[in-house]
């Protein structure tokens, strides 16, 4: 064995880690007595132990209070919101006016759409990445369609250009300018879902912008997985969800941004009383003003008992810091991808870019060889092998395993379990 391959190698590099403790502040699901190498962040992340005290305090206060709970205390209900809007800022490089934690992901989208997507004959057309998450297709035709345009034409699906099934920013330009004149929006993903490759999204919004379009970013599974910039990068608008690396729960409350220079404009929108002006709107007045900000494209109060775990989350991440955390990211992620190089070559192709700055967590994996001596699919029958010894990865058709080790909790020991269990599948 070489010494990269070795327990003792792993270990020496988990017990170089400068966040190692922070694994003890996440609940791992066990197997046959033994925790999980748990690979699934990009999925739906890991149950910080500190949740339970932040949902019990909602809880107690319900009990004790009831109506009241709205106004009294630190963590009153009627603002619970801002309790989480500058750690999301730090998070996703934006000013606090520019972000929200309200509904989910799709609902988001679709609010944003209603705003930023405002097709004319001339420019009817959404650019997006063809593949893309089906939420996300099915939202952008819905859109397009309710406009009366058809997503047959004006649903403009960009191909992957590279052979591995990635998309290069050249092709992402070119086909921004080639579409330009009809172009209403390009919606891309920050990571996308299914190769994990990262893009460049201030130079994507640049394109968009320059052909006269609107831009908008899908950050499902970029947010806590990189370092964002948001507000820098100059896209009009931004959602995600926070139940994957942000371990807020199955259905969490999801995030949103809208750009500092929309925050006082009159753009149109779904209202609703909990966007309107908060210095007037318990007056009840019949017409609506807007809430400076990403609050202003609110509805309704939110879920205190469902944003509640994403304090405890955020907590983490705001004392381990996204620097620390993508440099972990990137340590634990190249020590897979060599492992992979130096004994598993034969065995898996690695879809995802191996460029560190063209990716997160996520490598998207392939088995080679196409199916097993039972005629079952190899990738599949690799996954099914994986899970049932304890160590969880993801499967997304028609033949990607995804492998991702989130910095808050992975170790490099799960890493190498990981490669010894292919080994086991392989050499069994």
């Amino acid at each position: 064995m070489t010494d990269l391959y070795s327990d003792e190698h792993a270990r020496a590099l988990d017990d170089a880690d400068p966040l190692r403790e922070l694994r003890a502040q996440f609940l791992i699901p066990r197997h046959d007595g033994r925790e999980q190498a748990y690979f699934v962040g990009n999925s739906l992340g890991l149950q910080p132990r500190g949740a339970r005290a932040h949902v019990e305090e909602v809880l107690d206060k319900w009990a004790e209070e009831a109506v009241e709970g709205h106004f009294t205390g630190q963590a009153q209900w009627m603002p619970y919101h801002e309790l989480v809007r500058e750690s999301l800022a730090r998070l996703v490089g934006a000013k606090p006016l520019e972000v929200v934690a309200m509904n989910t992901l799709t609902v988001n989208l679709h609010l944003m759409m209603v705003s930023f997507y405002r097709p004319t004959r001339e420019r009817p057309a959404i650019l997006i990445e063809a593949g893309a998450f089906p939420s996300d297709r099915y939202a952008v035709a819905s859109q397009i369609g309710f406009h009366g345009f058809d997503p047959a034409t004006d649903l403009i699906e960009l191909q992957p250009d590279r052979p591995d099934g990635t998309t290069s920013m050249d092709a992402i330009e070119r086909a921004i300018a080639e579409h330009g004149p009809r172009l209403a929006l390009v919606l891309w993903p920050g990571v996308q879902y299914r190769t994990g490759q990262a893009f460049d999204l201030a130079r994507i919004a640049h394109a968009a912008h320059a052909q006269g379009a609107m831009c908008g970013v899908d950050l499902a599974h970029a947010v806590g997985n990189l370092e964002l910039a948001l507000h820098d990068s100059g896209v009009d608008f931004a959602v995600w969800c926070h139940y994957k690396y942000l371990n807020s729960g199955p259905g969490a409350v999801a995030g949103c941004f809208v750009h500092e220079r929309h925050a006082h404009g009159d753009l149109p929108r779904f209202a609703g009383w909990w966007g309107h002006d908060q210095s007037t709107r318990f007056r009840m007045g019949p017409q609506f003003v807007p809430t400076p900000g990403a609050d202003g494209w609110q509805l309704s109060n939110p879920p205190i008992l469902g944003m509640a775990p994403l304090r405890a989350s955020l907590e983490l991440f705001d004392r381990a810091g996204m620097p620390a955390l993508r440099a972990k990211s990137l340590r634990l992620t190249g020590y897979l991808e060599a492992l992979i190089q130096q004994r598993l070559a034969g065995t898996l192709q690695v879809v995802t870019p191996n460029d560190p700055q063209q990716r997160g967590c996520q490598l998207s994996l392939r088995v080679i060889g196409g199916r097993d001596l039972t005629g079952r699919d190899a990738g599949r029958a690799l996954f099914d092998h994986l899970a049932a010894n304890g160590v969880l990865g993801d499967w997304r058709e028609p033949d990607v395993i995804r492998i991702s080790p989130a910095p808050l909790y992975n170790t490099h020991a799960d890493v190498l379990r990981f490669v010894r269990g292919v080994e086991a599948w392989r050499d069994g």
